[in-house]
This record gives C-alpha cells, structure tokens and sequence, in this order.
C-alpha cells in the first residue's frame, strides 16, 4: 500500500473545507493512518517548499502556508498518490474539472486549498517532514477487505 502527504492549507482552513476535503478521501477508500492540525513555522515551510526555492513565488508560498493553521494527513491506500493528485485536480483551480476538490471549490492558483505528494518519493520525504514513525499508525480496517 502506498502513502501520501496530505496537507489541508489555509484556505481551505478558513473556509471550513477541512471536514470536506478529509470526507472524500475517506470514501474514496483511503485510509488515515496519521493527522495532525500545527500551524507551520518559516523553517518547515521552506523545507516543505525547497524545490521551489529561488523562483518568483517562493516567498508567497512560504507566507501563505504559514498564514494560518493547517492539517497535515498521511493517507494510505492502493495508488494512493495518484488518487489523491487525480480527486485534488489541477493546481489552477481554474483549470480544474468540477468534481475535484480544487475545481468544486478552489478560487486562486495561489491559495488552491490543498496538496498532495505527486510522487512516491516525494511522500516519503514529506510524511518525514511532518510525522515521525511513532505518529504513524499501522491497523487494518474491515472495510479494506471489502475494497482490496
């Protein structure tokens, strides 16, 4: 099963999409196995954001994340990268089709309300980020029978 990085910004925060953006994933079939809700620091965001480092945008981003309270979530699952990149949409919301979280409810390419892993690799460095191993839970649900 693979693992992504989920990160619920503070857009959606403000906005009170967290219960919704969190609910779609859940009944898409996966499963939460660590969460937490932290208000990110400088420093975090710009390790978060190092590979954007030194292009235009990077201060906005930094500023943005650290704007507000987040939710941080490792989402497990079959594909899950994929999944969640598919049902988040393209990061313009504008170019989002509706159905997707950011083409139902995203405004701005620059607040889009959410981010997900976009590679195996990428998640694993990210989950490390935010979750240490003992904030990440291994458990079976009986639902997973029913979707594996």
């Amino acid at each position: 099963m693979e693992r992504s990085l989920v990160l619920i910004k503070p857009d959606a925060m403000q906005r009170g999409l967290a219960g919704e953006i969190i609910s779609r994933m859940e009944k898409k079939g996966l499963k939460i196995v660590a969460m937490k809700m932290l208000h990110m620091d400088k420093n975090l965001a710009q390790r978060h954001y190092a590979i954007h480092k030194g292009k235009a945008f990077f201060d906005d981003l930094v500023n943005f994340i650290t704007s507000s309270p987040i939710i941080a979530i490792v989402f497990q699952g079959k594909n899950a990268v994929e999944i969640i990149r598919q049902m988040m949409g393209e990061t313009d919301p504008a170019k989002a089709y509706s159905g997707t979280i950011r083409g139902d409810f995203g405004i701005d390419i620059g607040h889009n309300l959410v981010h997900g892993s976009d590679s195996l690799e990428n998640a694993s460095k990210e989950i490390d980020l935010f979750f240490s191993a003992e904030e990440i839970f291994n458990y079976d649900r009986e639902l997973d029978t029913w979707i594996y």
